[in-house]
């Protein structure tokens, strides 16, 4: 007997899709007709993602109009939609016991087409657009574009599990300093109970490159009860070692638990294969970082 093939543009498995539609809108909350064909109008999100394409070349046949791809999904980036399917699934993992709550941090520069750049940006701030806990996000000022090295970009903080799984995604523009960003990476985990009891919020330990490396960060992890596997940079080795007796001893590093930083590296890999990620041609920070975690909610319905 023959089995079905699947069309090539299609991403979600029926069984990956009977996960999320329930969670999906009907309608635009006003009232009037109910969505239809949904299915294929998230397929179109995703392929449009996936390849990088103009929305105005979206394959009409399989997907219908491109107008109303693309009203959809701007409609679920305000809405957070994705946020809300994103910590849906991460509950029902952490309920499961698949989360390794040994967290790696880290960013990625995303340079940005002159299609996502033709709009009026003040040079500050650049700064990051909404997450879990504000489930409707607000477009930043700066379209979260800023100039780094490379010229001009915006810059995804991630934070991952132990198994490179996304746990928290923000937005900034591409110029920001990664250390500086931890504390609201960090504010972005929450993993929601599905019984009785807060939202899961504390890794039991944050691994990061020496770009997080500072007291303050230390300190601040500390004070959280969360363990530091973070290497100290060269100056701070250097001004300790100044410093002499004063200097105190050197902050222990778990070289087992940094070995696994690559986690995040390779979960970064996996995003950038969507082109629509890998180069940013949208205009609005929220409708960009919608397909972050539309990428994300993928990978989690894949494991």
């Amino acid at each position: 007997m023959a089995t079905a093939t699947i069309p090539r543009h299609q991403v979600l498995t029926d069984k990956q899709w009977e996960r999320i539609e329930p969670m999906l809108p009907s309608n635009t909350g006003r009232k009037g007709r109910p969505f239809h064909d949904n299915r294929k109008i998230v397929e179109g999100i995703i392929y449009r993602a996936r390849t990088g394409i103009p929305w105005r070349d979206l394959p009409r046949e399989q997907f219908g109009p491109w107008q109303t791809v693309w009203k959809r999904h701007y409609l679920y980036a305000r809405l957070g939609v994705w946020d809300r399917i994103h910590a849906a699934l991460m509950a029902q993992a952490d309920a499961a016991g698949d989360i390794e709550w040994m967290v790696s941090v880290d960013s990625t520069i995303n340079r940005a087409h002159q299609h996502g750049t033709n709009t009026t940006r003040p040079d500050q701030p650049t700064g990051a657009t909404a997450n879990h806990n504000n489930l409707s996000p607000e477009e930043p000022d700066g379209h979260a574009i800023g100039r780094s090295r490379g010229g001009l970009g915006s810059k995804i903080h991630a934070a991952v599990d132990g198994n490179g799984m996304p746990l928290a995604i923000v937005l900034t523009g591409g110029q920001r300093h990664d250390g500086a960003m931890l504390l609201e990476v960090l504010d972005d985990i929450r993993v929601p109970r599905l019984g009785p009891g807060r939202p899961r919020i504390r890794p039991d330990a944050v691994v990061a490159d020496r770009a997080y490396s500072s007291g303050k960060t230390r300190r601040m992890l500390a004070a959280r009860g969360i363990k530091t596997v973070i290497p100290q940079k060269s100056d701070e080795i250097a001004s300790r070692k100044k410093k002499g007796t004063r200097g105190g001893r050197p902050p222990a590093l778990d070289q087992v638990a940094y070995a696994g930083r690559n986690v995040v590296e390779r979960q970064f890999g996996l995003a950038k294969q969507w082109r629509g990620i890998a180069t940013r041609y949208d205009k609005h920070a929220i409708a960009y970082r919608a397909g972050v975690v539309l990428c994300a909610v993928i990978a989690w319905l894949r494991k």
